[in-house]
């Protein structure tokens, strides 16, 4: 079983616990990689990275609060730490 599997299936089983960790733990990350952003400047595009970062960190919190699927609340949780961990890098080594 792979790692993404054994994963998914702990989030599954424990879903209201790790939902709520979920929130806290990427609004933060995302609030984290906002701050570096426009640490930058506020020029059209950190504008463009800022609202990736919002946007994919809402789009978390809306999944949970709408009770999606898990597996479909997973991922997006996968893809909104991605993208944010992407944005506090490349706006602090890259730019």
């Amino acid at each position: 079983m792979s790692l993404y599997q054994k994963t998914l299936q702990d989030f599954h089983k424990g879903f209201i616990g790790f939902a709520t960790l979920a929130i806290i733990g990427q609004s933060c990350l995302g609030s984290v990689a906002a701050m570096y952003v426009l640490k930058n400047g506020t020029s059209f595009f950190q504008m463009v990275q800022l609202g990736m970062v919002v946007a994919i960190c809402m789009t978390v919190n809306a999944s949970i609060l709408s009770q999606q699927k898990p597996k479909m609340v997973f991922d997006l949780l996968i893809a909104s730490v991605f993208i944010s961990i992407v944005m506090i890098v490349l706006n602090t080594l890259i730019i």
